[in-house]
């Protein structure tokens, strides 16, 4: 009886822990599913924000909202492009851990220019201006390069898939009217071989007409019987 209590005892520890533990996670995934959406939400409103500021502004202003406006873009567009690819080839890796770095520096100019933003001095931001875009073209000069490599990579993996797909199904194609043409030729040859064959095969002769066996020697010489005479009796027959 203590032995069934502390079983049952240990499986209901067990459920309730295995519970909790599914618990905890599935709270994890929907706590960093809302922070993802949240952060979503925001980059989106920023963005419209931006762009809402470079069209609607001048001077120094809009120079420093197109600017977050065109570095943003490029490091989404990236690491989107770097995500995807290396889902499918993995030596992409390499290339997320250098566009990590580059994030860094990305990160780092575009809080730069949002603290710029909001700089009562601006004419020492324009003065600055110069070097930000400098520094910008740089980043997004490294960032469209990986891009466009990733997608020249997946271009020409996709060409060369292509290609060799197109051999296998022309090769197939080609079996397949081989085999299509097979039975007749199949019967073709057959027919030949029969035809070879009757021609080779010698012609046979018609039996000849059997010849009676030769009579026997000295066959006995028949008893002639003439009408006149008696038929000889019964006991001249012994």
């Amino acid at each position: 009886m203590e032995a069934a209590l502390i079983i049952f005892a240990l499986m209901l520890l067990t459920v309730v822990g295995l519970g909790a533990y599914l618990t905890v996670k599935a709270v994890g995934a929907a706590k960093r599913g809302v922070e993802r959406t949240v952060a979503q939400a925001r980059r989106s409103v920023e963005d419209t924000t931006l762009r809402a500021k470079s069209f609607g502004q001048v001077g120094v202003a809009g120079a420093l909202a197109q600017l977050r406006l065109d570095l943003r873009t490029s490091m989404r567009a990236t690491q989107q492009a770097l995500a995807e690819g290396a889902q499918t080839d993995a030596s992409l890796r390499e290339s997320l851990g250098l566009f990590e770095r580059l994030s860094t520096h990305g990160h780092e100019l575009d809080g730069e220019l949002k603290r710029l933003e909001q700089e009562p001095d601006r004419q020492r931001t324009a003065e600055l201006l110069p070097d930000l875009r400098g520094r910008a073209a740089k980043i997004i000069q490294a960032a469209d390069s990986l891009r466009w490599a990733a997608r020249d990579r997946a271009r020409r993996f996709a060409e060369d898939e292509m290609s060799l797909l197109s051999e296998q199904i022309e090769m197939e194609s080609g079996a397949l009217r081989d085999w299509s043409r097979e039975p007749v030729d199949d019967l073709a040859a057959a027919a030949a071989e029969w035809d070879a064959a009757q021609a080779a095969a010698p012609t046979p002769t018609p039996n000849p007409t059997p010849t009676p066996p030769p009579a026997a020697l000295n066959p006995p010489t028949p008893t002639m019987q003439y009408p006149w005479q008696k038929a000889p009796r019964p006991e001249s027959a012994g």
